[in-house]
């Protein structure tokens, strides 16, 4: 087990979210005042209505509720990533191009006004950033430990955090089964690191650790740290199983924009407020260059429905995981269907079938003839209101994900003549601590 020695919260955050949920970041997660103003006031009005039940406390209702909060969130973004949330905006974001996949690839981040002024951009990949690894000792892996049966234990110091390490040594312990040990114990701490057991042509195996980060960070020569010098257990596993050497360093991205030379400790990068870039691999030959730009309007609208479709099934299949264990998650699925069905018509004729299991599939052909058609802008109009209905939806699920967990309702309020109760809210946050108190 992983002890973090600097108690914070973000690390029990951290751990609600990786451990329950899809976790990313989005500048859609960033809000004005007057959105959380917003969000405060449905809280409250929400609040005041809601009846009074007794709460499924059960870890698969824990599981459930964070899950479609965070799915629900995650459609949500991917919906405003795609122009806005306005009708106006929405699905209206321009797609970027590269010349060469293979050296790298683009999308465009900027705003669909500021699209006209992009200008086309050469690329080159000089080297990729790397990660760091960790190559243990190669032993004989059916051969047993030559350490004492003992409480042995190591500290590994990453991104200014300590997390310390405890694992028995048994007698009848061989050395594969404690490095597949601490693989799965390195592993599954979701500190930043990922262990791996190797093994070679003459039957040793070695225990490997990676950085999931790249690059060089504050002026450091390494990414994560392995010792057992002052560790609280017995020490001398570091040493016998090799965790401190380095076999290799992390590096920066060296790659070159228009001539112009430049380094980054990721292989996402950001030109300006116009492009991302992930660099895929490095330049065949000095001078060969990917030339990224943005696609027509034609492409740009394929490629945004394409994108909300993938969003529109991804949420979906989560909701239908759950409905053996939670029944009262078919509500989502039943609503999302209704949804669709709701626009089915108009959504046929811009070129989304609807399928019997309730996902959608988009024939490219079918959107591409009708975004080139005079009547394009009335043709994707049940796309567009398709799609706010989507984003409502998604809102009301995150604003109260309990309301599809399986509770028992003890009474309802007189409609019209109640207060604001905040727990009902403190029922859903406080899920978050309840592990840790």
């Amino acid at each position: 087990m992983a002890y973090n020695s600097i108690q914070n919260y973000s690390n029990i955050y951290n751990f609600y979210m990786t451990t329950y949920a899809p976790k990313s970041s989005t500048p859609y997660d960033s809000h004005k005042k007057s959105e959380l103003r917003k969000v405060y006031n449905s809280i409250v009005k929400m609040n005041k209505e809601a009846p009074l039940y007794i709460l499924d406390t059960s870890r698969e209702s824990y599981s459930f509720a964070i899950g479609m909060k965070e799915n629900a969130r995650e459609l949500r973004n991917t919906i405003a990533s795609l122009g806005g949330l306005n009708e106006d905006e929405m699905l209206n974001k321009k797609a970027a191009y590269s010349s060469n996949e293979n050296i790298v690839s683009a999308s465009y981040i900027g705003t669909p006004g500021d699209s006209a002024s992009a200008p086309s951009i050469e690329v080159e990949v000089h080297s990729l950033a790397s990660a760091q690894v960790n190559m243990g000792h190669y032993l004989p892996s059916e051969d047993l430990v030559n350490l004492p049966a003992a409480t042995y234990s190591f500290d590994v110091s990453i991104d200014d955090l300590n997390y310390e390490f405890q694992f028995n040594i048994k007698p009848e312990d061989t050395n594969r089964n404690v490095q597949e040990r601490l693989a799965r114990l390195i592993s599954n701490a979701k500190i930043g690191i990922t262990g791996q057991v190797m093994t070679d042509d003459e039957g040793r195996s070695c225990l490997r650790l990676e950085s999931n980060s790249t690059g060089l960070k504050n002026n450091k020569s390494q990414i994560f740290h392995v010792s057992d010098h002052r560790t609280s257990k017995t020490a001398g596993a570091v040493d016998y199983l090799g965790l401190d050497y380095i076999a290799v360093t992390p590096s920066d991205a060296r790659y070159s924009v228009d001539g112009e030379e430049r380094t980054s400790p990721s292989n996402h990068v950001h030109i300006g407020r116009t492009y991302e870039l992930t660099l895929n691999g490095v330049s065949a030959e000095e001078g060969e260059t990917a030339t990224v730009g943005l696609k027509t309007d034609v492409e740009s609208l394929t490629e945004n429905i394409n994108t909300l479709v993938k969003g529109y099934n991804s949420f979906l299949r989560a909701a239908s995981e759950y409905s053996d264990k939670h029944p009262k998650s078919n509500r989502i699925v039943h609503d999302l269907g209704n949804i669709s069905r709701l626009y089915a018509q108009g959504l046929t004729s811009a070129g989304l079938n609807l399928n019997l299991d309730g996902t959608l599939e988009i024939d490219s052909e079918a959107v591409q003839k009708t975004a080139m058609s005079k009547d394009a802008q009335k043709a994707f109009s049940s796309i567009t209101d398709f799609t706010q209905s989507l984003v409502r939806k998604s809102n009301q699920i995150s604003l109260d994900p309990m309301n599809y967990v399986n509770n028992v309702v003890v009474a309802y309020k007189n409609p019209g003549k109640n207060f604001a109760t905040p727990y009902i809210t403190s029922a859903y946050s406080g899920m978050m601590f309840n592990s840790y108190c």
